[in-house]
């Protein structure tokens, strides 16, 4: 009986449609790419939005995956790192800045980007411990980025801080005051699952994420022309680093120790 129950269960497992969550960011359109033109989607159902909106189904167990930011991790009953890819920099990330009409000296007050956790705390803890900076913190909401002048400079990511880099003076990009603190690469964002997955299923999430990956101007061809006015080619090639590398993992971890701390 263990035996046919052990069958039944493993049975279940592969004809399970998978929650998958996704953020929906020029970022990630390589690997919605693949995914999208896989067998995979045979097996998913997909969820695309901002990522705070995916950590938090991921939190509530509406999806079963998630590229979620990595802040959440440490709020998961349960967390398992899913994929070989993940949205990092080992650089500047041109995407998650700090952006001010004035110089970083002179900021008084910081909006706090509404769309993602990792994001903000990666902001706070630099300007506390790079910049040295004690300045009010406001959490934003939409419509902030139009407030943001004087003393008051705020944290916008993904595809709006791409559009927003020509209409200020100063940006102070995130992932490169990181590296240029830590010496280390950062991880925005990472495939997560609330629960364990099969190993089978995982190996053909991967190769479906690296299709992309291997066909950029395919991904970049599909984006509509000026819609950013940001060199995507440079965006995709230079700036995002989707390999989960072991320096990655390193990166993340002490992000994740300075949460705790």
């Amino acid at each position: 009986m263990k035996k046919n129950g052990f069958l039944c269960t493993k049975l279940i497992e592969l004809d399970k449609r998978w929650r998958i969550g996704a953020v929906s960011y020029l970022n990630t359109l390589p690997f919605l790419l693949g995914i999208e033109q896989s067998d995979i989607m045979q097996r998913i159902e997909l969820v695309k939005d901002y990522p705070a909106k995916i950590a938090q189904d991921l939190m509530d167990g509406t999806i079963d995956i998630g590229l979620v930011p990595v802040a959440i991790i440490p709020l998961l009953k349960e967390a398992h790192l899913v994929s070989n890819y993940c949205i990092g920099a080992e650089g500047p990330v041109a995407s998650v800045s700090i952006f001010s009409q004035v110089p970083m000296e002179e900021i008084k007050t910081v909006y706090l980007d509404y769309q993602s956790r990792t994001s903000i705390q990666l902001a706070q803890i630099l300007l506390k411990q790079y910049w040295k900076k004690d300045v009010e913190f406001i959490p934003a909401s939409e419509g902030y980025i139009g407030k943001i002048s004087g003393t008051t400079a705020g944290v916008i990511i993904g595809d709006r801080a791409l559009a927003a880099i020509p209409n200020f003076k100063y940006s102070f990009d995130l992932a490169a005051a990181w590296v240029a603190y830590t010496g280390l690469p950062f991880v925005f964002a990472t495939w997560v699952a609330n629960k364990p997955i099969p190993e089978e299923f995982m190996k053909q999430f991967d190769i479906a994420n690296s299709y992309g990956l291997a066909h950029l101007e395919e991904v970049i061809a599909g984006v509509p022309a000026n819609e950013i006015g940001y060199d995507l080619h440079k965006y995709y090639t230079e700036n995002i680093s989707y390999q989960f590398s072991p320096e990655k993992k390193k990166g993340m971890e002490l992000f994740l120790k300075s949460l705790i701390n």
